[in-house]
């Protein structure tokens, strides 16, 4: 072989930076530039009555609706109540269904008295019990915060219950052996060790709530934005619905990236390894 032929096999580095992956403020602009290009459509499909009004509102209208709402201020109420009753279902839901997580992934006696029922009720369909939790807590706000504490605790009890059950049981014979007691094995051991997986299930369990909260919010709602939806559906206000729709997905990913930067923030750790 060559010297040439050495030399245009063999490509030596020059110093100069090497083209990497895209960067990711690049490949987000590429995201959005594929949204735009739906909305665009969607606007042009509009423009030339290919839609009607009364079956999909035009993108123009449904900004004007959903700047005429927010500027009376009826948008903002009913976030603030949707939320509301999101958060609630979270602050009743997270911490049952971790509590359950732990007596079931923790001893034998837990795992058959809790985890049967939990696996078995977790193939209910939460809107199927709908009418079960009008009998037992009405139409009030009581029972659209029950169907959301529902739809949360599964997600949480699944991934933090198989995360207890798969931590190396030699830490805690180690824990056994230099005498932690139960609640200091459970604060060293457990809950580092389960809660990468406890950080899955709240992701998933915020998507649930919101999810949840467009059933909940038929209730007999009076306010929220599922109320404006079915006070829109009324009227034929598609306008209406669709800003009640991207309301719903907005708040789902505002959600889900508190949830993401709680996430890298609790397991900063894993950086480092």
């Amino acid at each position: 072989m060559t010297a040439d032929a050495t030399t245009d096999l063999v490509t030596l580095g020059t110093g100069a930076p090497s083209a990497g992956p895209p960067a990711r403020s690049a490949k987000g602009v590429e995201r959005l530039a594929g949204v735009v290009l739906v909305v665009a459509a969607w606007q042009v499909a509009s423009g030339l009555h290919l839609v009607d009004s009364q079956t999909l509102a035009a993108p123009t209208t449904v900004v004007r609706s959903g700047w005429h709402l927010l500027q009376d201020g009826t948008l903002t109420s009913a976030i603030w109540v949707s939320a509301r009753r999101v958060l609630e279902g979270l602050v009743i839901g997270v911490p049952v269904a971790t509590v359950l997580a732990l007596i079931a992934g923790l001893s034998r006696i837990g795992e058959d008295v809790v985890d049967a029922p939990m696996q078995m009720l977790r193939f209910l369909p939460i809107i199927g019990l709908q009418p079960l939790i009008v009998l037992w807590f009405g139409i009030g706000n009581t029972a659209k915060v029950s169907l959301i504490v529902l739809g949360v605790v599964f997600p949480i009890y699944i991934n933090t219950s198989a995360a207890v059950r798969a931590i190396d049981p030699r830490h805690f014979e180690l824990a056994r052996s230099v005498g932690l007691s139960r609640a200091a094995t459970i604060r060293r051991i457990v809950i580092p060790g389960a809660l990468p997986d406890f950080l899955v299930g709240l992701r998933l369990a915020v998507a649930v709530a919101w999810l949840i909260l467009v059933f909940a919010e038929q209730i007999n709602a009076t306010n929220g934005i599922g109320y404006l939806m079915i006070h829109a559906q009324e009227f034929f206000q598609t306008d209406i619905i669709v800003v009640g729709l991207a309301v719903y997905a907005l708040l789902g990913l505002v959600s889900d990236s508190l949830v993401r930067l709680l996430e890298r923030k609790a397991l900063r750790w894993r950086a480092s390894r």
